[in-house]
């Protein structure tokens, strides 16, 4: 396990109108930027096993709490949180940095950004690496209305934008209790009762299946939250639909060498048409849920570092 004790101090970084919590290693590997992206109910902590590994290959590695999250700035307008906004942060972190281009790398909803953000900045993204979340076709349907009309009101996506504040409260008041529940290894998230599976977790009193990590890493995430609460980050929920928009008149295809790791236990849906949207992409498969950087962190160094030196040998 990962001693809390030895992830970097942060800085505060004043970009796109927001300040960012940001977390760095290998800063003397300046000309090699790889930004790693959290997802929903996480932090810049989910990238403790990565860090120094990425680091010691040569990397200049970033890693913010991106808005809503940690003690990154937590706008109160719901929109602040859409795509546009999102991938404008990391776009003004690059040019905080002066690089024109990075890789990207996304977990869970930070890979929904990295997609976004490579939809909407081509030029600033030279390699994506995404896991657990495959490219999200944009359909004829807005996304919300479309997991309404498939899955009914009470599907967790849905309840967050139907009920607004209601799920909120109910973690902010469970918060301890939700995560220990929600942070387990090798658990199907959709399982059981799919729809209110996150009021459930908070209301659960035993946990199903093995911890995800130690007391002492838990406590780093209960402590963000309970200082940060869930609302900033459910807002990103909140903008689907707005995103579906913001998206219209982009070219869908995305062209740059892309890495997708899946945990083959995870629920996340996979893609049947990813090398149609993604052309340019190699995936792999690991043996686990879907913390997958957490749960099956040597692997996913692996796989991370042998695809990088396959392209840079290209």
């Amino acid at each position: 396990m990962f001693n809390p004790s030895d992830f970097p101090n942060p800085t505060l970084i004043s970009v796109n109108g927001v300040e960012l919590e940001v977390f760095e290693a290998g800063r003397q590997n300046a000309g090699k930027p790889i930004v790693l992206c959290h997802g929903w109910l996480e932090h810049a902590f989910s990238w403790r096993h990565q860090m120094a590994v990425l680091a010691a290959a040569g990397y200049h590695v970033i890693v913010p709490n991106q808005r809503g999250y940690g003690n990154s700035s937590r706008p109160t307008e719901v929109t602040d949180y859409d795509i546009e906004h999102l991938s404008g942060d990391l776009i003004a972190l690059l040019d905080h940095y002066g690089y024109e281009d990075a890789i990207f790398v996304g977990h869970d909803w930070g890979a929904m950004v990295v997609w976004g953000l490579t939809l909407l900045h081509p030029s600033r993204v030279n390699k994506v690496i995404n896991l657990s979340l495959p490219y999200q076709e944009r359909g004829e349907t807005p996304w919300i209305e479309f997991m309404e009309a498939i899955l009914g009101g009470d599907f967790y996506f849905v309840h967050f934008n139907r009920q607004p504040g209601v799920a909120d409260a109910v973690l902010e008041e469970h918060t301890f209790r939700f995560l220990r529940n929600l942070y387990r290894k090798n658990e199907p998230l959709g399982e059981p009762e799919p729809g209110m599976m996150m009021i459930n977790l908070a209301n659960a009193e035993a946990p199903r299946g093995e911890p995800l990590m130690s007391d002492s890493e838990l406590a780093v995430f209960v402590s963000a939250f309970e200082a940060s609460g869930f609302t900033g980050s459910i807002n990103w929920y909140r903008n689907l639909d707005r995103n579906w928009r913001l998206l219209a008149e982009v070219n869908p295809i995305i062209q740059q060498p892309t890495l997708m790791i899946y945990g083959e236990r995870d629920a996340v849906q996979r893609s049947a048409n990813l090398s149609k949207f993604v052309p340019n992409v190699e995936v792999v498969n690991l043996d686990c849920g879907h913390w997958i950087q957490q749960e099956k962190p040597e692997e996913t160094n692996q796989a991370i570092l042998r695809w990088l030196e396959q392209q840079e040998s290209q």
